[in-house]
Formats: C-alpha cells, structure tokens, sequence
C-alpha cells in the first residue's frame, strides 16, 4: 500500500491550510489535490464518501450560494443528484479532507485528522 497522503486542499481556507501544516510538520509524503482547479470524479468521490461514512447532503458546505441556489436541501434529492452537484460545483464540497492508508477524515476540527495518521 502506497505511503502517500491525500489532503483534498483549498489553499484560500484557514483550516485546510492548517491541516497541510499539520500534514508537512509530520513528514509525509504528500498528494495535493486542489479540488477547486482539479475536482474529483465521480468514483473518487464515492470512494470518499464511503471512507468517511457519509451521504453526500453531509459532506457539503450548505452556506454556499451554489447549494441555496439549486435547492440541494430538497429532501427528495437522490444520493446521485447531490454527487453530481458536488462534482459540478466542487465549491461544495467540505474542506480539508485528508486520506491515509484507507481511512478518510474532515479537518473540521484538525483533530479528526490526528487520528488517522
């Protein structure tokens, strides 16, 4: 299994910065993925949801516009229409999700991520 670290990271949020400070003081040979220029895919975000153990309504940002805007709060929106959203406006997506060795954790607080590592 690769050593590598997976940091889903938006350099203009506090604490997605905080968590690569985190990440870089500890050594680790870390992915960046700037998922504001370079957004998941559709796989790779399932993929994430499940190491988290999340639906989608729960990994996203609801204060944003995008999420007001196209009524993502309509509770008869399927699993997949809320994905497709996340993968059309990745702005929505929470911030900073870190992956290691399988396991998945928001930064929100930064101590979520200390446990995975």
């Amino acid at each position: 299994m690769s050593d590598t670290t997976t940091i889903f990271h938006n350099p203009r949020c506090s604490k997605s910065r905080a968590a690569m400070e985190l990440l870089t003081e500890k050594g680790l040979d870390l992915n960046v993925v700037k998922y504001l220029e370079t957004p998941p895919d559709r796989d790779t975000l399932v993929k994430v949801l499940d190491m988290l153990n999340m639906e989608p309504r729960d990994l996203m940002r609801k204060g944003e516009k995008e999420y007001k805007e196209n009524n993502l709060s309509d509770e008869s929106l399927s699993r997949d229409e809320l994905i497709d959203a996340m993968l059309k406006y990745p702005k929505l997506i929470e911030r900073p999700i870190v992956i290691k060795d399988g396991k998945a954790a928001i930064g929100r607080p930064i101590e979520n991520i200390v446990e995975i590592l």
